[in-house]
């Protein structure tokens, strides 16, 4: 009787042991879990606290006078003379008009600096939208400089901690709010332009057309190729050494650095082929390579899914094997062959490294037309705005990095969206 007892007693201190040792794992995992949240929340409101002043932008109201003498033009119906006229002169003299006490060239240069340099862009447009404005007076909405932008954002009252300002520009500035000529509004060119050297006329339209491009290339190229290959290595390819020797290579592709698929479209497809550098088609291709195994890995497991008793249910009533994967397996397989491919396409949104190696780090200012068109992605755009020293640009990259992440987010989520509602539980 002793005995029993003592090896309960035993029984009963070992599981003791047992189970503070599982509480301890428990709270190690819980400690890690919060500690990741953390990092990311942390990373979250640095970036939305550098980047949501970018979704802001200020103007200046200004009474133009379209004079036709001053802007060169002689015919309206000329394209080129609008084009080619003086815009610049008649802001300069709007705003001399608006602070005729403004005298001296140094305070002329400062007084001008209040506008964006690419104002003109804007009295360009209207004109060639309104021929009629020639010779006419109207109040046109000018976008600030990016020094003045960033000022009226963080440094209204701390002049002394921003050097780029000038104090006549700060009364200027006064002058023009009490008056209701300074507007804060939502800054439509960040969402409506391209690139650009001037930080307050840069946009990222035109990288997030390229993405599309570049993404409408590779899911037209990888979705088949990865299923068809899924498919054959699943249903059909015999039980070797070849076969497996293709699903080691395909295991270990998906582990390379990006950065090695652009030196593989670099070298194939704009050294051999011929491929025009800098475009979207060459973007797809690399990315295509890029994302043809993670895509071929989740569509196999997607199929190996699908219970035998379903291929043995249709091979048994009379199928051919080619029945029995089209009409069968493959729509089971379905939803995750479809996760697995956002999930890559995804992946392919965020890359960098291997289009920085096809060229897509120009400077392109023109919107992409089609995937012929010069081009860069947003993950570039992003990577070349951190690089620039100005103020302005540094939110400007915050901003593009929210919108990525949303993107990011957005195409992970309808992943998830699609797998539950298209799987079915066995």
């Amino acid at each position: 009787m002793s005995e029993v007892k003592s090896t309960i007693e035993k029984v009963n201190a070992g599981l003791g042991k047992r189970y503070r040792s599982e509480k301890m794992f428990q709270w190690f995992g819980i400690i890690s879990i919060c500690f990741g949240l953390l990092c990311v929340l942390a990373l979250f409101f640095d970036i939305i606290g550098k980047g949501h002043s970018a979704f802001k932008h200020h103007s200046i109201e200004i009474p133009i006078m379209f004079d036709a003498d001053k802007l060169g033009i002689t015919d309206i119906n000329d394209t080129k003379q609008i084009y080619s006229a003086n815009y610049d002169g008649v802001i300069k003299a709007s705003l001399r008009e608006l602070f005729p006490n403004v005298s001296g060239r140094t305070e002329k240069r400062k007084l001008y600096k209040l506008v964006s340099n690419g104002s003109y862009l804007t009295l360009q447009k209207m004109l060639l939208e309104d021929p009629s404005l020639l010779n006419q007076t109207t109040e046109v909405q000018l976008i600030t400089d990016d020094d003045i932008d960033t000022y009226l954002k963080h440094f209204v009252g701390k002049e002394s901690e921003f050097e780029r300002i000038h104090a006549e520009q700060v009364e200027w500035l006064a002058t023009l709010r009490e008056e209701g000529r300074l507007i804060s509004h939502f800054n439509t060119v960040f969402f409506q332009a391209g690139d650009s050297r001037e930080p307050e006329q840069a946009g990222i339209f035109a990288a997030l057309m390229g993405s599309f491009y570049t993404l409408i290339v590779t899911l037209c190229l990888s979705f088949p190729i990865a299923v068809a290959a899924a498919v054959y290595l699943e249903e059909f390819a015999p039980k070797n050494k070849w076969t497996d020797l293709i699903e080691v290579n395909i295991n270990n592709l998906a582990a390379v650095p990006s950065i090695i698929f652009g030196l593989l479209g670099l070298a194939i497809f704009i050294s051999f082929f011929g491929v025009p550098r800098s475009t979207p088609l060459v973007g797809g291709f690399v990315l295509t390579l890029m994302t043809l195994p993670t895509i071929i890995i989740s569509s196999r497991a997607a199929i190996k899914s699908v219970p035998p008793s379903i291929r043995e249910a249709a091979l048994g009533i009379g199928a051919s094997r080619m029945q029995m994967v089209t009409h069968h397996v493959l729509p089971l397989s379905l939803p995750g062959m479809l996760t697995g491919t956002i999930i890559g396409m995804a992946q392919a949104l965020g890359e960098t490294a291997p289009l920085l190696m096809i060229g897509m780090i120009a400077f392109i200012v023109d919107i992409p037309g089609s995937v012929t068109d010069p081009a860069t992605v947003l993950p570039v755009q992003i990577f070349l705005w951190s690089d620039s020293p100005e103020r302005a640009f540094t939110e400007k990259t915050s901003a593009a990095i929210m919108v990525l992440l949303a993107f990011l987010i957005a195409m992970n989520a309808f992943a998830i969206y699609m797998r539950k509602r298209l799987e079915k539980r066995w």
